[in-house]
């Protein structure tokens, strides 16, 4: 077996996009999920991670960016494995806890990013028609880690390893 030049074999590594986001929620066990301008389905705050930006450092920018206030993410509730759909690559979702959040928070967020049109809170059950299938998958997951005190390692959503 030939073995590739280093600088060569670094070039030939596959390159995985990443995003990050946060879950707030409320003493009533409702999600903030916020409506962007850009596309049909809800999302919670985040985004995507920049070229050598860390996922939690992207977390905490985007909620800056999109709600308007600046606080430290907490721990990684879920990380999950996102497979090339066609349409988008391959990539890894992060989601962080953003602990609690009240009502009077939300509906004093200023929200002046263009992407952003509303922002509330929901219970997952009732959002179904508002999220992609995977995005609520992977949002139960991070309720069930904020709840046990865990980490979820997900498969498209689907828990695959509990931590």
């Amino acid at each position: 077996m030939d073995l590739l030049p280093f600088d060569e074999y670094v070039r030939s590594l596959d390159r995985k996009r990443m995003s990050a986001g946060v879950l707030f929620r409320d003493s009533d066990d409702r999600v903030l999920l916020v409506e962007p301008s850009y596309k049909s389905h809800w999302e919670i705050p985040g985004g995507a991670v920049d070229a050598g930006e860390a996922p939690w450092a992207a977390a905490r920018r985007e909620v800056r960016e999109e709600l308007g206030f600046d606080r430290a993410v907490g721990r990684p509730l879920v990380i999950d494995h996102v497979p090339d759909d066609g349409h988008m690559p391959e990539g890894l979702a992060f989601i962080f806890d953003g602990g609690f959040i009240t009502a009077a928070e939300v509906a004093a967020l200023d929200l002046t990013d263009p992407e952003i049109i509303s922002a509330g809170l929901f219970h997952l059950e009732t959002t179904a028609a508002k999220l992609k299938t995977t995005l609520a998958l992977r949002l139960a997951a991070a309720v069930e880690a904020s709840r046990t005190g865990g980490l979820l390692l997900c498969d498209n959503g689907n828990p695959s390893i509990r931590g």
